[in-house]
């Protein structure tokens, strides 16, 4: 996250210099769906947990994976002019994906079924320190667009009965939404938001086994955001 703190900390130094109009906190409330495309593992060659004479077969259901999504987070923003804004939303909690059960069976040389031997591997996986900076334009009074970039640790929790284990993750993407901003009393604001996320993949290879990696192709989502803030 260290980019994402000297990202911080430049953009309230530029707001410094540039004499801003003001500053924004606020809490917003997000929910939708996201997929993860292109989930797969690669064997090759021989590995730890598949000798020369054995080929392993997984059980799969599909390469893609849909769920839904609901989380808190706080942002910050400088108002730069009455069109522009420079904020960071940070969400301080994390994100748990749910357990993903893979079985795979070992066969002989000479298939039989007394000679298969079946490992399950369950792996889950934990979004924390989801952090976006972005860029706010105001083009009406109430209408904005906002575009952003995204950095989020993805934290793998996995039980492999075939051995070892796959590291964590940083993954880096990018946000864009439109909404509606609306006043409130005592310089409070509204905001209703629509917006699409889209994180690159990631290549992981087993701690045990440089021959047995995991790879995501990417994670999209799309979503709604609801917002309170106070202006100063």
């Amino acid at each position: 996250m260290k980019k994402f703190l000297l990202a911080t900390l430049m953009l309230f130094g530029f707001s410094t210099v540039a004499n801003s109009a003001g500053v924004n906190i606020g809490v917003t409330l997000n929910g939708g769906a996201f997929e993860v495309d292109g989930a797969s593992e690669v064997f090759s060659g021989s590995h730890v947990s598949n000798g020369s004479s054995t080929t392993v077969n997984k059980n799969a259901d599909s390469d893609e994976a849909q769920g839904a999504f609901a989380f808190g987070s706080v942002f910050a923003e400088v108002r730069i002019n009455d069109l522009i804004s420079l904020g960071v939303d940070y969400v301080p909690t994390s994100l748990d994906s749910e357990t993903t059960e893979n079985v795979q069976i070992d066969t002989g040389a000479t298939p039989s079924n007394s000679d298969d031997t079946s490992r399950t591997n369950t792996v889950a996986v934990s979004f924390e320190d989801l952090t976006t900076a972005y860029v706010m334009l105001n083009a009406t009074e109430n209408l904005y667009i906002k575009v952003g970039l995204m950095e989020v640790e993805a934290i793998t929790k996995e039980n492999l009965a075939t051995g070892g284990s796959y590291g964590d993750a940083t993954l880096e993407g990018i946000s864009a939404g439109f909404g509606y901003n609306g006043d409130l009393a005592n310089d409070m604001f509204f905001r209703l938001e629509a917006n699409y996320m889209d994180f690159d993949g990631a290549e992981k290879t087993n701690s045990n086994d440089a021959n047995k990696k995991i790879k995501v192709d990417g994670i999209t989502g799309f979503g709604g955001k609801i917002s309170v803030g106070r202006s100063f």
